[in-house]
């Protein structure tokens, strides 16, 4: 079936000029496709339907998944009338009006479903604005967001509203959506079956974008031409990937990179790099995570890991795109491939613990400079050992304050160069004891 329930009759020929998309629109949530978690038999939203109780809700997921046209058939389906406002279009003025037109319904006996497009665009106190009329029933509020809730919206509005998940058209869904496209045109897509793969690959999980790139091969073909997959990208401009460098899409792959090159994966590790330098992303944003990572994951078990970034950022100072990128790809596959070790991190957030905790805690006077004949009469600088005088240069002298006592950051993994400071350090712990009375 195709067309909405929600639209006003109009002429055949003016309907058949819509956009396939809102053509091919489901009237019904047992047509909705590729949200079989929210919409199929056994989904969340069906058992709301059959219970007859509906709460508010938020649809989180990446565009052309069909959060708004469930939120219309689920009004539809429950009885509710329906109100929509975008958040990117809408004020205090347009709220106050919306809720007005839903207390009166509800006088009247017919509850508001109300879908927010773009929610997390309502600033705080535009979100905390819904929550009265949330509360007394006057509303359901569905919203729409792309972004990660937990970071865009209030807890109070969270805490009111269940987080549903849309998923991204995976390429059985999308393939099921040029079928029905085919029904509905009554003629095939003229592609051959590699081409017909890679159209729905450019889709990105996109519903919406498969059928407005079925629309565009349309429009293009000759009479008994078939496109191939070069034919294809001739004839439709790729589809930009799905990659907002300010919000989710942005953090999602950019935690992708680093826990892939934590996870000593190279391969996956350059994929993620590639994805973000193919979305757009600043190179030199990535060559200062590279540095992060260096000094993070891989630390002391392979020093040279942080001279390689480094280097890897002059170098695409100096040559910049697109030579300068492989450099940033070398640094990646170099930390990937790298010893892994977070001791020194773990130790430093460990001393900034004890900075923090133990206040300002004089040094024991032994290893304090005296300038002055007062610091000396206070015994500054008395009993201290000049290491390099000392056997071994080293004397086993105690450095901390006297209040707080020796007390270990540091614990070298044994892989890597850190096997060698290991080793250092545990003969030094042990001329420590020896030289202890001394």
């Amino acid at each position: 079936m195709s067309g909405d329930l929600f639209a006003p009759q109009i002429p055949a020929e003016v309907a058949n000029r819509r956009p396939l998309a809102d053509r091919l629109r489901p009237t019904t949530l047992a047509e909705v496709t590729g949200q079989p978690h929210l919409t199929g038999e056994e989904g969340v939203l069906r058992r709301m339907i059959e219970s007859g109780s509906l709460g508010s809700m938020i649809f989180w997921g990446p565009p052309g998944t069909g959060k708004t046209t469930v939120a219309r058939l689920l009004s539809g389906e429950a009885g509710l009338a329906f109100e929509q406002i975008s958040a990117i279009f809408s004020g205090v003025a347009d709220l106050k009006k919306v809720f007005e037109g839903a207390r009166t319904r509800r006088m009247n006996g017919r509850q508001t479903l109300l879908f927010v497009d773009e929610i997390h665009r309502f600033n705080r106190a535009q979100q905390d604005s819904f929550l009265p009329v949330m509360e007394d029933g006057t509303i359901i509020l569905v919203g729409a967001t792309t972004e990660n809730p937990s970071f865009e919206l209030n807890a109070a509005l969270l805490s009111r509203a269940r987080v549903l998940t849309f998923k991204s058209h995976d390429e059985e869904s999308l393939a099921e959506l040029l079928t029905r496209a085919e029904n509905v045109e009554d003629k095939p897509l003229p592609l051959t079956d590699d081409a017909r793969a890679s159209l729905i690959r450019m889709a990105d999980g996109d519903g919406r974008a498969v059928l407005t790139l079925a629309e565009e091969v349309w429009r293009a073909v000759r009479k008994d031409e078939v496109f191939d997959t070069e034919g294809l990208t001739h004839i439709v401009q790729r589809r930009a990937p799905v990659y907002d460098k300010a919000q989710d899409g942005h953090y999602n792959l950019i935690s992708a990179l680093h826990k892939s090159v934590r996870g000593s994966d190279p391969d996956a590790a350059l994929y993620y790099l590639a994805r973000m330098l193919d979305a757009g992303e600043d190179p030199l944003y990535l060559g200062r995570r590279l540095v992060r990572m260096a000094v993070e994951d891989i630390g002391l078990a392979d020093p040279q890991a942080l001279v390689i970034c480094n280097a890897a950022k002059d170098a695409y100072d100096y040559l910049g795109s697109p030579e300068g990128e492989l450099a940033l790809a070398q640094a990646c596959v170099y930390l990937a491939t790298a010893p892994k070790s977070n001791a020194v991190y773990t130790a430093y957030k460990a001393a900034m613990r004890a900075a923090k905790e133990n206040g300002s805690l004089l040094p024991p006077k032994h290893i304090l400079n005296a300038p002055t004949k007062l610091m000396k009469s206070e015994a500054y600088g008395d009993g201290y050992r000049y290491d390099h005088d000392e056997p071994d240069a080293f004397s086993g002298q105690d450095y901390f304050p006297e209040k707080m006592g020796r007390t270990t950051f540091y614990d070298p993994p044994d892989r890597g160069f850190e096997r060698d400071i290991r080793k250092r350090l545990d003969w030094w712990a042990k001329l420590r004891r020896e030289r202890k009375d001394k």
